[in-house]
């Protein structure tokens, strides 16, 4: 890709094609190509890296991160952008580009794409890292983060530039007003990095918002401590649905048909949680404890 890639040098390439771009798509272009730079440094890459970008856009991040790693794969849902970066990475033998929707629903990546994932461990050996590295698209970045982080293999690392507001949320702690389920669940398996805050100036077309590009790195051992990742996931997201509401009557609704009122009491008594606890007021080891200690109740009830 020309290291011109000013918001003129893009409308001029993709009008030559023909093309603009689609907002419901979420393209936002990043035209400052120190920060192209600055997302593929920051996940410090390396030869036998396996690298899964979503949004391959016009290809300039995906040409670096095909200089640095040892197989990437990239994804794009707009056929015409998909040609475009086509072209412009011809003969990159490392590269393999995907036309299609990354995800097959909002819970839940396209299986093939894992499968691609899981075919370059295979021949880069199972001691390469896997990384996500992207510009997300605004519009999917929660669910493509949220279940990459059930999938196996589970991402090394992952830097992407994504909306401020989201990144915000991933780091947020007990009692702050940006503080929810997401932030629980990323930081349950991840340490989080804000790299850098970028202002809508940096993009083409510019977006209202402020962006930020976010190093997630996952830490297994955290991982390991879940006898049920998926059950703690859906407690997690449970618990905060009804953020303002008590937490024992979010509980009740919660477990409706699985645990009674007096099983519920139960619980919170033994851990110490008042009548008028909220869940955004317990920190990430409390809500582990809370959803371990439910799963193990619900065992016992159904016995």
């Amino acid at each position: 890709m020309d290291s011109r890639q000013t918001a003129t040098f893009l409308s001029k390439r993709l009008a030559a094609a023909g093309l603009r771009p689609v907002s419901r798509f979420g393209q936002n272009f990043l035209i400052d190509l120190n920060l192209v730079d600055l997302i593929a440094k920051s996940a410090d890459l390396q030869k036998t890296d396996i690298v899964l970008e979503i949004g391959t856009g016009v290809g300039s991040l995906t040409s670096r991160l095909s200089d640095q790693a040892g197989a990437v794969l990239s994804v794009e849902i707009d056929n015409n952008l998909h040609q475009l970066a086509s072209e412009e990475l011809e003969g990159r033998a490392n590269v393999k580009l995907i036309h299609g929707d990354a995800l097959r629903n909002k819970n839940a990546l396209r299986p093939e794409i894992m499968d691609h994932v899981r075919d370059a461990h295979a021949r880069l050996g199972e001691d390469s890292r896997f990384l996500l590295v992207a510009n997300l698209p605004y519009n999917i970045a929660t669910p493509i983060v949220s279940n990459l982080l059930h999938e196996i293999p589970t991402p090394d690392v992952m830097v992407v530039t994504i909306q401020k507001e989201l990144g915000d949320r991933m780091a947020a702690g007990p009692g702050s007003k940006d503080y929810g389920a997401l932030s629980v669940w990323v930081q349950s398996l991840c340490d989080v990095e804000v790299v850098r805050v970028l202002p809508p100036t940096v993009f083409w077309p510019r977006p209202k918002v402020h962006s930020a590009i976010i190093k997630l790195e996952h830490k297994p051992q955290r991982r390991a401590k879940f006898a049920d990742l998926a059950h703690f996931h859906a407690t997690t997201r449970a618990l905060f649905f009804h953020r303002r509401k008590f937490l024992r009557s979010v509980v009740i609704s919660a477990f409706k048909g699985r645990l009674n009122k007096e099983q519920v009491d139960v619980v919170l008594e033994r851990l110490g949680h008042q009548a008028d606890a909220r869940a955004e007021q317990l920190d990430v080891q409390q809500i582990q404890e809370l959803a371990e200690s439910l799963r193990l109740a619900e065992i016992d009830a159904a016995e």
